[in-house]
């Protein structure tokens, strides 16, 4: 039994004094953005209450995303667009992931990296000094395969990175196939492996499938930065100095979200605002279970807690 008097060996959902119990128990709310905040170009209902609620009592809010076609900049405008006022401090998307990644390890500023992506990883690389090739650019490139045709990659790619990318195409492929394959030591990162994501109120291929392409074509695995792997996690545990028992993740994908934060010891609530549906929490297949689940974040509103 816990503090709230419920058994908490499977998932609870959300109530007026669970929430309450909820929000007293921890200092920060790590909150996924697609399916949490917004889906697509669409603010979900509440969420701008619901976040005021939680600054004034003094919970810090951190907003990480596996979406890696915006940058840490371009997230925090997409905020105010809603009317919301974010801090770019506050918002770890994937593509910052990857150049964090990057930076961690010492990557030589003389390699280069080769970009299967959108512009928020072309801007977070290139924030921390790196030289990058591909991305948006190469999406309008055409190849012609005959006989005599050779393609042509750079040697000093020492890193391919791979996240969602609406401009794939098979010189893309090519290029970053040869370059795992071909250049001595070159690095294959992931941003994430989310199978679909909401890039308008419709599931789309998320970063996923072009992850798994390249998987194909070079018989190698990714490193992943974005969650649950738990790189992320050790980056924001550095950063903020807060204990994961107090930290709540709060999604609305099973093998992201909620993996991330059960992995890392935060506890975690499962929202229906996105991808993921009751049958599919209830299922015999399901195997990871949150500490609480509810339709959508506006419901920690239930809470009772003064202060």
């Amino acid at each position: 039994m816990d503090d709230t008097g419920t058994d908490d060996s499977r998932p609870q959902f959300l109530s007026s004094q669970n929430a309450e119990f909820l929000i007293n128990s921890v200092d920060a709310f790590l909150f996924d953005c697609d399916g949490v905040i917004w889906k697509g170009d669409t603010l979900i209902d509440g969420v701008p209450e619901t976040l005021e609620m939680l600054r004034s009592k003094g919970k810090k809010l951190v907003f990480v995303t596996n979406n890696s076609t915006k940058s840490r900049k371009q997230y925090a405008k997409k905020f105010q667009t809603f009317g919301i006022s974010v801090n770019e401090e506050e918002i770890f998307s994937s593509s910052f992931a990857a150049a964090a990644y990057l930076k961690s390890i010492n990557f030589p500023k003389e390699k280069k990296v080769y970009v299967i992506g959108e512009e928020g990883i072309l801007e977070e690389l290139e924030l921390v000094g790196y030289t990058c090739l591909g991305g948006p650019e190469d999406g309008n490139k055409r190849i012609q395969l005959n006989s005599n045709f050779f393609f042509e990659h750079d040697k000093d790619v020492g890193a391919v990175v791979v996240g969602l990318d609406q401009y794939i195409n098979y010189y893309k492929l090519q290029y970053g196939t040869l370059c795992i394959r071909e250049n001595s030591g070159c690095l294959f990162i992931a941003t994430n492996r989310d199978a679909i994501g909401h890039l308008t109120s419709q599931e789309w291929p998320g970063a996923g499938t072009m992850v798994a392409a390249i998987c194909g074509s070079t018989q190698k695995e990714p490193i992943v930065v974005g969650k649950p792997s738990t790189f992320m996690m050790d980056f924001l545990l550095e950063r903020f100095q807060i204990d994961t028992p107090k930290m709540c993740m709060v999604g609305d994908r099973l093998d992201t979200d909620i993996l991330f934060g059960k992995n890392a010891g935060c506890k975690t609530l499962l929202v229906f605002s996105g991808v993921t549906t009751t049958s599919d929490l209830q299922g015999p297949t399901n195997s990871i279970q949150p500490d609480y689940y509810t339709s959508t974040v506006s419901d920690l509103m239930q809470s009772r807690l003064t202060m």
